[in-house]
């Protein structure tokens, strides 16, 4: 009898073992565990720790609760100005309702995949080139936006979108680099111009400092001599003086200087002639007629 008594106790002993490894579940922080209990949803989500379900009847589904980095395949489409570009993205996204996201939709990750595919190929079709180049943080907003608005009833929160790469047509690459190597070429002669501008201002702004003290055209010719001595090159300088070439220009400007002063000296002997001498002249052309 005490025999029997004891072999049942370790019967029910071992059952209950059994029954308890069947029934416990450990649910790790980082997750959710939703009870389905014959199909049906039972009771409140289960937290982190160690739970116990019923064995046969109740289905635990464990939903991973962080944040989940999806990348986006590259799709294909033409922008609004009728380029064609191939343009890849990243969603980051996390379940914030773990009974939504197994009730309401059948697999919340390909739908957010799927979503998020065709989202981007709206997105494209409704930007310009440019934007997709320079203004990505306006159309990851705008691409949040369309992937989160159907992504709240499954229970899903699309944390951040963003544009990782925008392959472009090797034809519409060298358009870019002439592009942009025609725009660097107009900066640089502008800045030439202005350079020169600039140059010529001072410049003529030294010529009349010049002008108005001879010596300092002396000095500066001086210093240039010096300047190009100090290189040790093979350069001949021959310093011309100032005051030659002053004399150049005044023989330019009168070209008829030196036939206008010797009529000016007969004139002035002739101005100076005595009447004495005037009567001897008289009278010897009057004795020779």
């Amino acid at each position: 009898m005490v025999e029997e008594l004891l072999g049942a106790a370790v019967g029910v002993g071992v059952a209950g073992l059994v029954y308890l490894a069947a029934a416990a579940r450990v649910v790790k922080q980082y997750e959710r565990g939703v009870i389905l209990r014959l199909g049906r949803l039972r009771g409140q989500v289960r937290q982190p720790g160690f739970t116990l379900i019923v064995p046969a009847v109740d289905r635990l589904h464990k939903v991973n609760m962080q944040i989940v980095t999806m990348p986006v395949p590259a799709q294909e489409g033409i922008t609004r100005d009728n380029v064609t570009v191939r343009v890849d993205a990243v969603v980051y996204f996390k379940v914030v309702d773990a009974s939504a996201a197994i009730i309401n939709v059948e697999d919340y990750r390909f739908a957010v995949s799927q979503m998020a595919q065709t989202s981007l190929r709206s997105i494209i079709g409704k930007s310009d080139l440019d934007d997709l180049l320079s203004n990505r943080e306006k159309l990851n907003q705008g691409l949040e936006l369309m992937i989160d608005s159907p992504a709240v009833g499954w229970g899903v929160q699309i944390d951040r979108v963003e544009i990782k790469d925008v392959s472009l047509p090797e034809t519409m690459k060298r358009s870019m680099a002439r592009q942009a190597e025609a725009d660097r070429e107009r900066r640089a002669r502008i800045i030439n111009a202005d350079a020169e501008l600039q140059a010529s201002k001072k410049l003529a702004e030294a010529a009349h400092q010049m002008a108005d003290a001879p010596s300092a055209l002396q000095l500066r010719l001086l210093q240039t001599v010096m300047a190009v001595a100090a290189e040790k090159n093979s350069t001949l300088v021959l310093p011309i003086p100032v005051e030659l070439l002053r004399f150049l220009e005044r023989g330019a400007q009168h070209p008829d200087y030196r036939s206008v002063e010797p009529r000016t000296e007969h004139t002035a002997l002739s101005a100076e002639s005595t009447p004495e001498n005037t009567d001897a002249n008289t009278g010897a052309n009057t004795a020779e007629k």
